[in-house]
C-alpha cells in the first residue's frame, strides 16, 4: 500500500482562478475584433464582461456580434478560435505555489476536463508541466471519459500500481469532480472556491471532506 496518498488535482479553480483565462480570452477576441472589424477592444472587451455578467457563459460572442449588427455562425466560429487557440494571461494560486514547494519531492498530477488545447494552453502558461509527473487531459481520451468517468484515475492507479484508496483528488466542482470516484474508495476533497464555491449538493456528489484553501491540505 502507497504509504503517503498520491495528490491529483484539479485544473481551473483549483489551481488558478478560471475567470482570469476568461478575462484573457476576452481580451485576445477583442483585439482580434479590432484588427478585423475596426471596432474598438476597450469597448468590446467591456461589453463581453458585461454580458457575460448578466447573460452567463455560451452566447457571449453571439449576442456582442449582434450587437454591432455583424452576426454570422462564420466570425462566431472565427472568436472561438481566438479565445481557444490564444496563449492565455494567467497565474497560479499563490497557495498552489506554497503547495509544490511543500510537496515538490510528490508525484503529483493533473486530471482536468475541458477542450485539450485549451487546457493544454493554461498548463504551459502555468507552467505546470514541470510540477507534475503527468496531466491527463480527458478531452484526448473521448467524451465518454471525461469526468464524472473515472478513466484517468484508474490511469493513474495503473501507472503508480496503486489502489484508489491511495489517491487523493482535490477539485471544485461538485456536480462532477467527486461522485465517479467515491463508489470506487478514492479520496476527495473539496476546495471551496471559483464559481461553485456555494453550491451544495446531495452526499453522493461531496467529497470526503472541504477546504477554503490549499494551504489546508
Amino acid at each position: 500500500m502507497q504509504k503517503t496518498p498520491l495528490l491529483v488535482f484539479d485544473l481551473d479553480d483549483t489551481l488558478y482562478d478560471e475567470l482570469d483565462y476568461v478575462m484573457s480570452g476576452f481580451l485576445a477576441v477583442a483585439n482580434f475584433l479590432e484588427e478585423t472589424r475596426e471596432l474598438s477592444s476597450k469597448k468590446t472587451f467591456k461589453e463581453m464582461k458585461e454580458i457575460l455578467e448578466k447573460q452567463g457563459r455560451g452566447l457571449v460572442f453571439d449576442t456582442l456580434l449582434k450587437n454591432h449588427h455583424l452576426y454570422s455562425k462564420k466570425l462566431v466560429k472565427e472568436c472561438l478560435s481566438v479565445y481557444r487557440h490564444h496563449i492565455p494571461q494567467i497565474k497560479i494560486y499563490p497557495d498552489a505555489n506554497r503547495l509544490f514547494k511543500r510537496y515538490k519531492d510528490r508525484s503529483l498530477f493533473i486530471v482536468t476536463d475541458g477542450h485539450k488545447i485549451v487546457q493544454d494552453n493554461k498548463i504551459e502558461a502555468l507552467h505546470l508541466k514541470e510540477k507534475m509527473e503527468h496531466c491527463y487531459l480527458t478531452n484526448r481520451y473521448g467524451n465518454k471519459n471525461a469526468k464524472p468517468s473515472p478513466y484517468c484515475f484508474i490511469l493513474i492507479c495503473k501507472r503508480k500500481n496503486v489502489s484508489p484508496r491511495d489517491i487523493v483528488y482535490i477539485a471544485d466542482n461538485p456536480y462532477k469532480d467527486f461522485v465517479g470516484l467515491k463508489t470506487l474508495g478514492f479520496q476527495t476533497i473539496r476546495i471551496l472556491r471559483g464559481r461553485y464555491r456555494d453550491v451544495k449538493l446531495g452526499k453522493e456528489h461531496e467529497a470526503d471532506r472541504t477546504i477554503t484553501t490549499l494551504d489546508e491540505l
